[in-house]
Parts: structure tokens; sequence; C-alpha cells
């Protein structure tokens, strides 16, 4: 809580130059450098990475911060990274220079002459993080908190005098709360040194407010106000006014004067108690229309002024609700990634930026992974209407992954069981009176035998000391019975371990899973956790925007990687490519969860790129949060938004002799029910044009439910096959619609039009062949070199090295759809759901052993760490004769549409005047390609 203060003149910024002196060994202390006049000078709000200040980066640098896969310690192919002078990190982004330890921080200070007689008050906002404090040599209070600002009282200083003040700041974990946790990891903002916010001095008239909790109370329209003052003036009573903030949305309110103004009487010990009544015309805070009051405290000349929002979050079965209705939480995560100064920004406008974008792509919800933001955040999230998470700093686990049963971590009796308790209570005293600040947890993915029963006791502690929000013990597990919901990972697509099991690599492409047998398990709301985390390439030619002491240094490594291949000309493709394909698996992923009756919503990982733990980009946005250029925001928002159109689509893949039967549904979560509402629907085929269509009424359709709207059908036969078409269905209100569209593919009776004896399984044959004059399609399915690389329908699953290699390891195909190979196969540039029924089962093809000339007609893209050329089709002349090789088995395929229509059309091009291949190889060059 901010100290009470009437003006600015009553504030000194102590921004600007501070002296500094580093103390890696610890012996300021006992050497007494509060007495003594430091030397070196250092900028303040800032941290000392971000200066140049501490150790320049090499290969011995200690990261905090789990290194998953250390090959780039040991493996020959990263040794020139390895080079002093050629450092390049893959696992995280890179600061020249880093300081792990004690630095010490120093300045002089005179308080103005006007502040005679007044108590004087050191406010640090945000300090990384362990604080000790000297005046004038005389020890003072201290600070530890990373979420929250410190306050030091510096008693009486007289005007006119200089006193030095000596601040000594440990970024060191002497609290264990975790090395990954994203509050201190180099994984994310970096473990920094420094002090960044305000800092200053305040001048009171002794007269502080330790605390003012405002409950609001939804049903009566009505806020109860707690607080304590401590100081001369206890016999005073409080005058408390509150007045509406304007806005501009649909329901608006002019800024008012004060709408009510009361006295409250004040204990003997301070404390007071009074609720206000803001009458029946009072407006809600929530999603839709975030209006905000503002409460002002008075007693004996200085104020408080402490904004507010109506509004009551809280759980109705196995949903939760908003002021009442039921809510649904699209979520993302915020990792504490700021790749231009390695730490949170402290303004406000930043975080109108970042929030801004989320809600932008359709998001109403933010969870803050194992750190706490500032001020800033929480005044932004007011304003915008979003849902907040917010924890404490912690991620309390020895081993970092799959790690519930982990030797150490929280609940052992170590200093962190006590630290989250104390980091609880300040976050809850700094931030709780913020409308958005809806949920809390105590960290991510805990560790320790005894961090259940421990955890269970946290969320009843804080949940009996500050009811306006609801708790859960952790993020991911355990699931309490003390939790108010549940943050688990069963209600998601990929598990770390599936591997090519996962529903999307494992079973046919539909629309028609949901999580309703894992809602049903539980009593309270079940918020999936960490869902999505599919890769695209890494956008490596970015490197310019990465302008601060954090350098994408990975991305230049990556990039050397894809030179080394011959492919860097076409990283722009390969971004654009696989995020396609990522966009797709985010939106199956989005929608699954919004098929599902009953859940209480999704946190996404991620809308952002995440630059540590191996690097992920698993981000529809930059680092930087910042557009890729393959989905905007608009088209996101039309399967994630408040109300999205589903359609339960059995399968992808369609005959012109079957019948289109798809069930609509409506994931309605917006502010008002919708009357006389019509759904609309459309058969387009790829250029547009309408095939089939209809429509028909809905009378209601109620807000906070999953509603039925009927179903529609009709028949394929007539629809020009092969074909992808796109069914595109709208619920139209008034002027209010929501809108969303599927991809199908339609094919017909596929009937040979060229010759099957083109098509060869063996190496010798094809030799033999090729000698001869003649074409041929060598299926290579089961003989070529490649078959290490695990290919499946999806992109990488967070990053390979992280996970320990799991599959698959690629990130969908690139290819050019105009290319003759493809007249009578119906293809994007990128993977879509048909691709499933060609890739499953199938192997890429290594082709470096041919040189960098081969460009395969279906390019498999690899995983960046190693940029390999790989293909599934390529061509070439061969001896007299001309090679198509394709490692998809094109043998037995009549049970497969896609396989089926991939061959005939692979051999109308063999058989047509536009199979004329570029490259000239000598077939004994295929035996190169051979497997070990």
């Amino acid at each position: 809580m901010s100290i009470l203060r009437t003006n600015e003149s009553r504030t000194l910024s102590l921004a600007g130059q501070w002296r500094l002196a580093l103390d890696p060994l610890c012996v300021g202390v006992s050497e007494k450098w509060f007495q003594k006049r430091l030397e070196a000078l250092v900028s303040l709000p800032g941290s000392l990475d971000g200066q140049g200040k501490g150790d320049a980066v090499d290969v011995g640098t200690e990261w905090t911060g789990t290194i998953f896969d250390r090959s780039f310690y040991e493996a020959p192919e990263y040794a020139p990274y390895r080079e002093a002078g050629n450092l390049k990190i893959p696992f995280c982004l890179q600061p020249e220079t880093r300081y792990v330890g004690v630095a010490w921080y120093q300045r002089d200070v005179e308080v103005p002459a006007d502040w005679a007689g007044r108590n004087i008050r050191l406010r640090l906002e945000r300090v990384h993080w362990e604080l000790a404090v000297w005046l004038d040599g005389k020890a003072l209070e201290g600070g530890e908190s990373l979420s929250t600002e410190v306050e030091i009282d510096l008693g009486r200083l007289e005007p006119g005098r200089s006193y030095r003040l000596s601040l000594r700041v440990d970024n060191r974990l002497r609290i264990p709360v975790g090395e990954n946790a994203h509050s201190v990891s180099d994984h994310t903002q970096g473990n920094w040194n420094g002090l960044i916010g305000r800092i200053e001095l305040v001048a009171t008239d002794s007269l502080r407010l330790p605390f003012l909790d405002i409950h609001p109370e939804v049903e009566t329209r009505s806020v109860l106000v707690r607080g304590r003052l401590e100081g001369r003036a206890l016999e005073e009573p409080v005058d408390l006014r509150v007045r509406a903030l304007a806005r501009n949305d649909q329901e608006t309110q002019a800024e008012t004067e004060w709408i009510v103004s009361q006295q409250c009487e004040v204990d003997g010990k301070g404390a007071f108690e009074k609720r206000l009544e803001l009458g029946e015309s009072a407006l809600l805070w929530d999603e839709f229309c975030p209006h905000l009051y503002e409460l002002e405290l008075r007693c004996e000349g200085v104020c408080e002024r402490e904004r507010f929002g109506l509004r009551d979050f809280s759980v109705e079965g196995s949903q939760f609700c908003i002021n009442g209705a039921r809510t649904f939480l699209r979520g993302t995560l915020d990792c504490c990634v700021f790749p231009l100064t390695g730490h949170p920004p402290m303004e406000v406008e930043p975080w109108m930026e970042i929030l801004s974008q989320i809600k932008r792509h359709g998001f109403n919800h933010v969870r803050f992974h194992s750190w706490c933001p500032p001020e800033a955040a929480f005044v932004a999230g007011d304003e915008l209407g979003l849902y907040f998470q917010v924890e404490c700093a912690a991620w309390p686990n020895s081993v970092a992954v799959l790690a519930f049963n982990s030797p150490e971590g929280i609940g052992d009796g170590k200093e962190v069981d006590a630290w989250v308790y104390r980091e609880g209570e300040r976050i809850l005293r700094a931030y709780g009176n913020h409308p958005c600040f809806v949920m809390m947890a105590c960290g991510n993915e805990p560790g320790g035998p005894c961090h259940e029963s421990f955890l269970g006791d946290w969320v009843e502690h804080f949940r009996a000391r500050d009811p306006r929000r609801l708790y859960t013990g952790s993020a991911g597990w355990p699931e309490l019975e003390a939790n108010d919901f549940q943050v688990i990972s069963e209600p998601r697509i990929h598990q770390w371990g599936d591997g090519l099991n996962c529903r999307l690599n494992g079973s046919p492409p539909a629309t028609t899973f949901d999580y309703e047998n894992c809602v049903a398990k539980r009593q309270v709301p079940v918020v999936a956790h960490e869902n999505g985390q599919w890769a695209a390439y890494p956008p490596v030619y970015d490197t310019v925007k990465y302008a601060g002491h954090l350098k994408a240094k990975s991305y230049e490594l990556f990039a050397d990687r894809l030179a080394a291949s011959g492919l860097l000309e076409q990283a722009r493709a390969f971004v654009k490519a696989s995020g396609k394909l990522q966009a797709l698996c985010y939106k199956e992923e989005i929608e699954s969860a919004l098929r599902t009756r009953g859940i209480g919503g999704f946190q996404l990982l991620g809308l952002q790129d995440f630059p540590g733990q191996g690097t992920a980009p698993v981000g529809l946005l930059d680092a930087f949060w910042q557009s890729k250029g393959y989905l905007g925001a608009e088209a996101m928002r039309r399967f994630c938004s408040d109300v999205v159109v589903l359609a339960r689509l059995p399968k992808r893949v369609f005959a012109t002799t079957e019948k289109l039967e798809v069930g609509i549904e409506l994931a309605h979560y917006g502010g008002q029910d919708w009357s006389d509402a019509v759904v609309a629907w459309r058969l387009l085929s790829e250029v547009g044009d309408v095939l089939v269509g209809g429509e028909w009424d809905c009378p209601l359709l109620r807000r906070g439910r999953l509603c039925k709207l009927g179903s529609l059908q009709c028949s394929l036969q007539g629809i020009p096959a092969p074909a992808r078409c796109r069914l595109e269905v709208e619920v139209r209100c008034g002027d209010r619609a929501a809108c969303n569209d599927w991809d199908l593919w339609v094919y017909g009776e596929i009937v040979a039009k060229a010759r099957e004896s083109l098509l060869v399984s063996s190496i010798p044959d094809a030799i033999a062949s090729l000698e001869a004059g003649e074409r041929v399609l060598l299926v290579a399915d089961q003989l070529l070199k490649g078959k290490e690389v695990a290919l499946g329908f999806t992109p990488i699953f967070w990053n390979t090295a992280c996970t320990q290699q799991q599959a698959p390891h690629t990130l969908g195909i690139l290819c050019d759809p105009k290319h003759a190979a493809f007249r009578s196969f119906p293809t994007e540039g990128h993977t879509n759901w048909q691709w499933w029924y060609v890739l499953k089962g199938t192997a890429a093809m290594d082709l470096a052993p041919l040189g960098v000339e081969v460009e395969p007609i279906v390019q498999v893209i690899d995983d960046w760490y190693q940029g390999r050329r790989l293909g599934l089709v390529w061509e070439a002349r061969m001896g007299k004769g001309k090679l198509l090789v394709c490692s998809v088995d094109l043998r037995e395929v009549d049970g497969c549409l896609v396989r089926k229509q991939l061959r005939a059309s692979l051999l109308e091009y063999m058989d047509s005047p536009d199979f004329e291949p570029k490259i000239c190889l000598a077939p004994t060059d295929l035996l190169k390609l051979e497997a070990d």
C-alpha cells in the first residue's frame, strides 16, 4: 500500500546517477562499505546487465535455469560457437555481461527545506531482489519481495544536510523459489541485479496507511472499505468519498463528482470499516464493460486514492462466473519475456500495448507464470477488462519438468515455505483492490514429497484472508480438495511424452473431440494447463529487433545451420509455412476446449514466443508481441472470442458419394443473450464460389453456455472434385455476428490416367529402368536416409532440446501449390489437414548427400537445431531417364482417398510434357541415400 501523500511536492525522485560497487565475495558488510564512498557509477532505475556491468558472458557462465540439453557444451558441431568472440548459446537470449551476486548502490540525499519535521520514507518499486539498507552507516530494515515495492522508514531527516544512502542488493537464489521461475530465470527476463520503477523519497506527517482493502458487493451495489491508520492522528475520523471514472463504451458513465461521501470512525488501534452504498444504478466491472470507480480517503489533510471495480468473480458448479453470469477463460501466458530491457516495464503505456494485443486476439485472461507483474500491469488490466491469474514468483521444483514427485520443492521446511506466505501477503496488500486480479496461485508445477498438504493449507489460509478472488495451489498440479479451481494438463491435445501418439498425430482429423469426461470427474472448474505449445520455425531474420542487451545469438546459430544446408533464403518461407500449420493446430486446440460443456477455460502456451528452455517459438506472435505475418488478430477471433461458432465434423476428407452432416454449436460467453438469431451456412470452393448453403432461425441463445444450434446436411454429389472446400457458418443477431470456417476435402472417383508401370520400389529396379531411358517413380518409404527424423502431422511440441528429442522432429511441409505435380491434388503451400493421410507413417528423406542443387517438390521443414535439407518428393534426370522419388508409400492406396489422389496426380505429372527435371544426377547417386 502506498504511503499517504497530498501532492508531488512531497515526493523526491532519486532516479539518476548512483555510485556502484560489485561484491562477488560478499565482504562488503564485514568491511563496512556502507561507510565508504563507492567509486563506480550506474544509472537507476536500471539493471547491471543492461548497462554492461558485471562479467563478460563466456562458455563458463553459470546460468540461472536448467540447461535441459547440454550438447552445446559437448557436441563437436557446437565447437565453433563455444569459442571466444563467437559465443552463441542456443538455449536462451544472451546478454553481453551478467552479474549474479551482491551489488552495492549508493548516493547522497538531501531533503527539501519544507520537509522539516516530516517523516521520510524510501520507496523502491521493484528491487531484484534481496535488499539491505544503511543510512549514514546505520542499518535499517530491508526487503525481499520479487513482486511488490519496498518501503523503508528513514525517520525524520534534517533539511540542509547530506545523508549517505547505501543499498545492498543480492540476486542470488538464497531462497529456493526455483531456478526456472520466470521471476528469476535466464530463460525469461533474466536474473538481473538492480532497481527499476519508482525510486523516491516520500514525506508524510507521520501518518501511514499500512493497508486499505475495498471489498465489492455486487448484489447490494456497495463496497466494504477496511483499513488501518498508524500515526498521531488516530483520534481523527476518516473521510471516504467515491466517484465514477469516465468510460466510452456501450454503457457509458460520466466522470462524476462524488456519488458517495461519508465519514468513518477510527478505533483506538487505528482500524476502520465502512460500507458505502453506490446506488442501484452503479455499473459493474467485467471484460465487456470494465467500469471503474475511485475511492478517496482523507484524514488530517492527507489523502490516498484507490481505483476499484464493482465485480464478483466466483464459481458455479464447474464454471466461473463474473457478476453471476457464466464465463469462459480464454487465457494466454505471460512468461515475463522482455527482450529489450531484460525486465518488465514499469509504466502503464507499454502494458496497455501488450494487453491490448492479447485482447485483440480474442483472449480475456492472462496467467502470469511464476511471477507477479508490477502495478502498471494491473492498472492496464483494470482498464481493458482482463482477468489475471497471479502467482507468488515461484516454481519450486528441483527437477523442473515432469517432476510432481521430485525430491525437493515446497513443503519441505525450507525457507521458501515461509517466503511464499510472506510474498502472498505482500501481493494481496499491494494489488488486492484491482478488479482484474481474480485468481491467485502459489506458483507453477511444484515438487517435493509434502507439496500437496502444504499447498492445501496455503490455499485455505489465503482464501480466508481475502475472499475477493479464487485460489489454487499451483498451476499444473496438484489437484487439491481445497482448490477453488484445478489447473491441469489433461484437457489438451498433446501431453509431455505423447510423441506421435497424441490425438492430432495418431487419429484422423475431425472436429468432434471434447473433454467432457475430464470435466465430469471434477467438482470445481477445470482450466487447461499450458495447452498448445506448438512450434513454428523461429524468425531467424529478426535479430535486428533485439536492440537491447539481450541478443538472439541463438537465431544467428540457427541461421548458420540453414546457410550450411543452402536453405537460408527459405527462412521466411519456413516461418510462414510452419506458422500456418501451427495456427491450425491452435485452432483445433482452442475449439476442443470451447466444444467442452462445463469447462472453465484454457491457458494457452502461448500467444508469444518463449526464448528460453532451448528456444521455444510457440507463439503466434514473436517475443515482442508482434505479428509473425501468418495469422492476424481478426482471423484468430473467428475461433477465439466471447462468441464462437463450432462445427462437429466427423472427418475432413469425403467422397462425392457421401453426405455432409455437421452439428453446429455456439460457445456463447458474450455480454448478453441473443434473440431472433439466424444461422447461415455455405460450402465454398477454393476460389470462394458458393457450392451449396442454407439457413435457419434460432429464437433465443442464452449467454454463458454451449448452445446446440442444429445440424446441416447436404449431398456432395456434383461437387467439383478433387477440391479443397471451406465450410463457413455464421450466426447473426441484429448488428452482431460470429463467423467461423473449416477446411474439408472432396474427392471423386479416381481413374488412372497414367501408366502405373512407372512406379517401382527398389533402387536396383529404378537404376535399371533409368539406364533404359524410362520414367520412374521410386517409392522409397523404407529405403532412404532420414528415417531417424520423426515425421508427424503436427509441428514440434515446445522444442526437441527440452523434451529429450520427443517426436515429431519437424515443422510440416513446404511446396508450391502451382507446381504441375499437384494439378490433380489440391494443396496449399503448407501442411493442411488432408496431409495427415500422407504423413502418417511416412519418413522424410535426408537429401544432403545429393548437394544443394536438389530442390524438393515437397520439402519437409526440419528442426531449427539441425536445419537439414529434407524432402518427401524430389526429381532429377538420371542416365537416359527421368526420376521422381517419393518417400510416401503409394503402393497400396485403395483404402485412402488422399494417397490415391496423390499417386494419380504424380503419375499424371510424370506422363505429361511438364515432367522435365532441371538437375542431372548419376543413377548411382541413389546409392548415397540408402539407409545405413
